[in-house]
């Protein structure tokens, strides 16, 4: 009678197969941040960018046609690379451009209100409107980054003036709004797509919409070796890897699941700034980013206040 039960509980303690997945993306997105604040003062921001999905693109075509799905890019090639301009392009040449001035941490604690622009995106897109819990966390969420961006804490050694801390944070959120953009033009015209030709056609629009200028604010000194191997850690692990850890974690846990990542990925990259690069972390960001993951897991539904009657709403 007991056995069942035993056995039950032993496969409820099993380990799930997709935390690991879980927390290497939140460590690969987290340390993308670090490397973009490593290669885009020697490279710029458009050139830092523009090298990133190139690299991402070269690795993820040969793998998406090895796979097959060479035939379903063809078909959709024109969304994919618009998508890639709007989810890739311009979010990552906004993000070197911010740390350009500001930390890693404080980014990427910015970077954690992408589910929060995409539940607006969503709401003005597919009529899809939040509940009251959500909205609620809609405003806790964006009143946590206007807090944020009232200091310039998180700007780092050499970087000065209030002025500069706020066009980093608007960098950082427009790259967020594109983010939600993106998601909601996703799901509206690349459904049915498989995942890896919607990741690789988006790297090479992305490539393309940014070569010219990056080759026009190609930088007169040649960049280190470090900041280099920054760009090939950034294309490689922290786009490439990353974009098939996240759309296996999708396949293995949902998209609810997959959503938590982005509350990781600012602890590491906090933890990367002040290992790797001697950010100093403020007890002002600390309580900033508390009250914006707040917003997010009440924005995303991942927490609910008074459940029963949202959802007869």
């Amino acid at each position: 009678m007991n056995h069942p039960q035993g056995a039950a509980s032993a496969i409820a303690a099993r380990p799930k197969p997709w935390l690991l997945d879980l927390v290497l993306l939140g460590a690969l997105w987290g340390a993308s941040f670090l490397f973009m604040r490593i290669a885009a003062p020697e490279f710029g921001a458009l050139p830092a960018a523009a090298l990133r999905v190139g690299i991402a693109a070269v690795f993820l075509l040969p793998l998406m046609l090895l796979r097959g799905h060479g035939a379903a890019l063809a078909q959709h090639w024109k969304p994919t690379l618009l998508i890639g301009v709007l989810n890739s392009g311009l979010p990552f040449a906004f993000f070197c451009f911010a740390l350009l001035t500001i930390n890693t941490g404080l980014a990427a604690v910015i970077n954690a209100t992408v589910p929060m622009f995409g539940a607006l995106i969503a709401w003005a897109w597919f009529r899809e409107r939040p509940s009251g819990s959500r909205m609620l966390g809609l405003v806790i969420g964006f009143a946590g980054v206007a807090l944020l961006a009232s200091r310039s804490a998180g700007l780092h050694a050499g970087a000065t003036g209030d002025h500069a801390a706020l066009w980093a944070v608007l960098a950082c959120l427009a790259a967020c709004l594109c983010y939600g953009v993106a998601a909601s033009a996703t799901r509206r015209h690349l459904g049915g797509v498989p995942p890896l030709a919607t990741a690789a056609g988006s790297q090479l629009g992305a490539t393309l919409f940014l070569a010219l200028p990056a080759l026009w604010f190609w930088p007169a000194q040649i960049p280190s070796l470090r900041a280099w191997l920054a760009l090939l850690a950034l294309g490689v692990a922290c786009t490439g890897l990353a974009y098939i850890l996240f759309f296996r974690l999708i396949e293995r846990a949902g998209p609810a699941r997959a959503l938590t990542v982005t509350f990781l990925v600012p602890v590491f990259a906090v933890f990367y700034g002040a290992v790797f690069l001697g950010e100093h972390v403020t007890a002002w960001m600390l309580g900033c980013a508390a009250v914006i993951v707040c917003g997010v897991a009440l924005s995303t539904g991942l927490v609910k206040l008074g459940a029963q009657k949202d959802a007869r709403a």
